[in-house]
């Protein structure tokens, strides 16, 4: 059985995400919307175009994530200055704008799905059906939170940003390998290439042989996110924005709709190019052999029926 045969597979709805197959792009929209749901269409409208496979958001239930001593603290927002409790609850969609964006992603052919951030949040977003659930780096260690998202039986991405190996290593534990898919991650936003540290997708694939590696970039720029791919993620996360220069802390590190587009065909054009590391001669070198190669060699050109005996 071939490396590509055996490496593990997890489902993204009827899409199955792995080595040997397409490799999932996903634009994160996160909060970039800054609650207005019409921005979050526009940014599934650009996504579409592009060519990814899917958005993504974030979900939260305010009066949980939100530590208490900080929400009367006033905060300067796009709506003025206001209690930080306040802004966390004009930035998040309910049920209304998510059916809203649920409908247009199946109109527009393309999936969604979102960073739950408590249990709440988990059973808000079950009321759709989602290809798959993200936890976000800051979210690795909370147990109750993996333990809640392992329940659902849906594929579960793990951002491993911020975190120990012990850390990844008990979250894996708890969450499940079977329907996990990891994604490594610099939390830092947005991050400088040297802190990217590329070379730990292979490390995590030889730690956890058994579950597709991604990975979820917040930096400037789309050579490292490339570099991934050429590495072997199976899985890309970008943030995603219409104007870098929009209010929000996490726009900096976003792509904008052509950085988007030409990400993704990039992508493309690598994985092609990656091909399945069998060596072989192409019909396409035929023609540059016959007229290049001045010796023939000892043994058999390709195409060429007739072996040629060793000298004595």
């Amino acid at each position: 059985m071939s490396s590509v045969e055996s490496a593990p597979i997890r489902m993204f709805g009827d899409r199955p995400v792995g080595s040997g197959h397409p490799v999932y792009v996903c634009g994160e929209i996160g909060i970039n919307h800054n609650g207005d749901v019409d921005n979050a269409i526009r940014l599934i409208d650009h996504a579409v175009h592009a060519g990814a496979d899917a958005v993504k958001f974030q979900k939260r239930t305010p009066e949980i994530c939100t530590p208490r001593d900080q929400w009367d603290i006033e905060r300067d927002t796009p709506w003025g200055r206001m209690p930080y409790i306040d802004y966390r609850h004009r930035v998040e969609f309910g049920v209304e704008e998510y059916s809203r964006i649920d409908e247009h992603c199946k109109q527009r052919g393309i999936a969604w799905f979102a960073s739950p951030w408590d249990t709440e949040a988990v059973d808000f977003l079950e009321q759709f059906d989602l290809p798959a659930h993200k936890v976000a780096s800051a979210s690795l260690t909370d147990d109750e939170l993996l333990q809640k998202l392992r329940s659902t039986g849906r594929t579960v991405i793990l951002s491993t940003g911020m975190s120990t190996p012990a850390q990844i290593r008990h979250a894996i534990e708890v969450l499940g390998s079977e329907n996990a898919l990891m994604c490594h991650a610099t939390s830092t936003y947005p991050a400088k290439p040297e802190e990217l540290n590329l070379r730990m997708i292979h490390t995590l694939g030889r730690e956890y042989p058994n579950v597709p590696i991604g990975y979820s970039g917040h930096e400037t720029g789309l050579q490292t996110t490339l570099a991934a791919v050429a590495l072997g993620a199976v899985f890309v996360e970008r943030h995603i924005t219409l104007d870098r220069a929009m209010w929000g802390s996490d726009q900096a590190a976003s792509v904008e709709p052509g950085g988007l587009e030409r990400l993704v065909r990039d992508i493309r054009v690598i994985e092609t190019a990656l091909g399945d590391g069998v060596k072989k001669v192409y019909d396409s070198e035929l023609g540059p052999m016959k007229k290049l190669r001045r010796v023939r060699g000892i043994i058999a050109e390709a195409g060429d029926d007739s072996v040629t005996e060793p000298i004595a």
